[in-house]
């Protein structure tokens, strides 16, 4: 099962969803139609507003809040804060951000992410500033904000160059980061290359590009060892990184961490 879904017949999986309850099943039916959704809640009448990706992957219902976004809001409260998330995906922990914070900045590398991150967020009734953006193009990346706190979750081991893209990040990110990434293994980052004049190790590992939902956007994608990744964090001023969990995936090891600025 993924993180944050629940199994389909437990009462808690089901969510009051402000504009899809009213709806009769069959413009239910249209709507989730009308999307490639990839991930799907329950309404308040457990029907399912989304779809499941397969029989296999994020085949139950998501449930709000997940609850990396509870801790988050636990160790740095999000009231009166706002939060940048990286890789919005289809709006489900877009949600329980907009739910807690001041303002969210729901960003995405894939047009269709960001359309049903909009009508999601349309359907709870809550309103976020959301666009296309691949966090690799400098043109791109030239939009996003300044903000309180980033959201960062299953995007880091996507990405083509994992230590320039936090280098910008966290120029923008002034109080605290949740990060939720696979990790290289140990005596799997085998290549190397160069960021600023300094030389990163790294685990390369092969993605399917744009046509594939659950990859990133290129062929390939850079995967940090775990001390790696907390020392560029600290370099970057946040010096106080606490990592909360270590686990093994059918990919391999996943790391969550909250770490907060400090200089």
């Amino acid at each position: 099962m993924q993180p944050g879904a629940q199994p389909a017949n437990e009462p808690s999986s089901r969510i009051p969803t402000r504009f899809v309850d009213h709806l009769g099943d069959d413009d239910l039916r249209v709507l989730n139609g009308l999307l490639p959704w990839r991930a799907f809640t329950l309404d308040a009448h457990g029907r399912e507003f989304g779809v499941r990706a397969s029989e296999t992957k994020r085949n139950v219902p998501q449930q709000i809040p997940d609850r990396r976004i509870v801790e988050l809001h636990r160790r740095f409260p999000l009231t009166g804060r706002s939060v940048l998330e990286i890789g919005c995906f289809e709006g489900i922990h877009t949600i329980a951000l907009a739910q807690r914070a001041r303002e969210v900045v729901a960003i995405d590398s894939r047009i269709e992410n960001v359309v049903k991150t909009v009508v999601r967020t349309w359907s709870f009734g809550l309103h976020v500033t959301c666009f296309k953006c691949d966090v690799e193009r400098d043109e791109d990346f030239a939009l996003v904000p300044e903000v309180d706190v980033t959201h960062h979750v299953g995007v880091l081991y996507h990405l083509t160059d994992p230590v320039g893209h936090l280098v910008k990040l966290l120029r923008r990110t002034k109080h605290a980061l949740m990060l939720d990434t696979h990790v290289a293994a140990p005596g799997t980052a085998t290549k190397n290359y160069q960021v600023g004049g300094r030389t990163y190790p790294y685990r390369h590992f092969t993605e399917g590009g744009r046509a594939d939902a659950f990859s990133g956007m290129y062929d390939h994608a850079k995967w940090l060892p775990i001390d790696v990744l907390t020392a560029l964090l600290r370099e970057q001023g946040f010096g106080d990184v606490d990592v909360a969990e270590m686990r093994e995936e059918r990919n391999g090891p996943r790391t969550l961490l909250f770490a907060r600025r400090t200089s």
